[in-house]
């Protein structure tokens, strides 16, 4: 394997400045045709490639973003990162993705590793573990350094930065009324704890929707799942709880759930129980992923249009790097993506 050449060597090699082989590499025109084409078959050779965190000491920028989402797994996710790369490819820049896991440290890490020298910039859902210990001084750190951050999804008020987020509370509601309009009287709400931004508002637009249809919410109709088990944990958890939620109010006709596994899963308990969907009992989740397409049946979601979550973020965040404002002058936005309710089987 040849081993990485710098510019010095090459200089060295071919007996010229240093000054020489870099403007050759650029095609520049102060350089005469021929040196330009001894430094270049030279640098193929040798197979030189420049350094992007030396180019972003001396310039401050790589013209490389980092992503730091807090799962994998989840296709809402990956649909953002594919937004962020099509916006972040076709603007010149690079995208470097980073995993916390939901977990505070492993953000932290994440930020601390990839804010040194690597990237211009963030574009970042918090973890969990982090909404949870409210302790968000990485990001104002990071922040006043110089270096922008944008979040989408999961955000808070007290981080003052570009956000993109889905109109949750609103997206929740529709859905809600969804149900009522197709004659479910009592609908169960399955969500997170209140801590998750996301699963909050979407408690809210739920009962929102009951209010304005005169139907008196029932405490004991509500589920509250703590998601911050392990994942096997949490789904045996789960699915147990939604049994009993069912057994004992054997009257719910409707289910509203923040996410898709949580809806899958009560589908999944209600065909268990000998219950029809959606004849007996009418299902719409959160999240429009692949799993709401191939499921039996097919479940009616609340798309949250991640991908283009994800092209507006990653312009936000190059407008900004690439902006002459100072600090005093700088102003932030809150991007709103409405959702779209998107019908399938499981409703009527």
């Amino acid at each position: 394997m040849k081993r990485k050449i710098t510019l010095k060597q090459i200089a060295r090699e071919l007996d010229v400045s240093i000054s020489t082989v870099s403007k050759a590499l650029k095609n520049s025109k102060e350089i005469s045709a021929d040196t330009i084409q001894k430094v270049q078959a030279f640098a193929k050779l040798y197979n030189y490639r420049p350094n992007n965190i030396a180019l972003s000491l001396k310039n401050r920028k790589t013209n490389t973003i980092g992503i730091i989402i807090p799962e994998i797994v989840h296709h809402f996710f990956s649909k953002v990162i594919r937004g962020v790369e099509l916006v972040a490819n076709k603007r010149g820049y690079n995208v470097i993705i980073g995993l916390s896991n939901e977990s505070f440290s492993k953000e932290v890490i994440n930020m601390e590793m990839l804010a040194n020298g690597s990237i211009d910039g963030f574009i970042l859902s918090m973890s969990k573990e982090t909404l949870l210990q409210q302790d968000y001084h990485h990001y104002n750190e990071t922040m006043s350094q110089g270096m922008p951050i944008v979040m989408f999804d999961r955000v808070v008020s007290d981080i003052k930065c570009d956000k993109v987020i889905v109109d949750d509370f609103n997206g929740a509601k529709n859905a809600v009324q969804k149900l009522i309009s197709n004659n479910c009287k009592h609908i169960a709400l399955i969500t997170t704890k209140d801590y998750v931004s996301v699963g909050r508002l979407r408690t809210q637009g739920y009962l929102q929707a009951l209010e304005e249809n005169k139907i008196t919410p029932q405490a004991e109709l509500i589920l509250k799942m703590d998601d911050t088990l392990d994942y096997e944990v949490h789904l045996e958890k789960l699915e147990t709880e939604i049994e009993h939620l069912f057994k004992a109010h054997k009257y719910i006709d409707g289910v509203f759930a923040v996410n898709e596994l949580y809806a899958l899963s009560a589908m999944k308990v209600a065909r268990r129980m000998g219950l029809n969907v959606p004849n007996d009992i009418q299902v719409i989740g959160f999240t429009d992923g692949v799993l709401s397409k191939h499921s039996t049946p097919t479940l009616t979601t609340v798309s949250q249009h991640a991908q283009l979550m994800g092209e507006r973020a990653a312009d936000l965040l190059i407008d900004k790097i690439e902006s002459e404002f100072s600090i005093e002058e700088e102003q932030f936005q809150t991007v709103v993506i409405n959702t779209e309710l998107v019908e399938r089987e499981s409703t009527k």
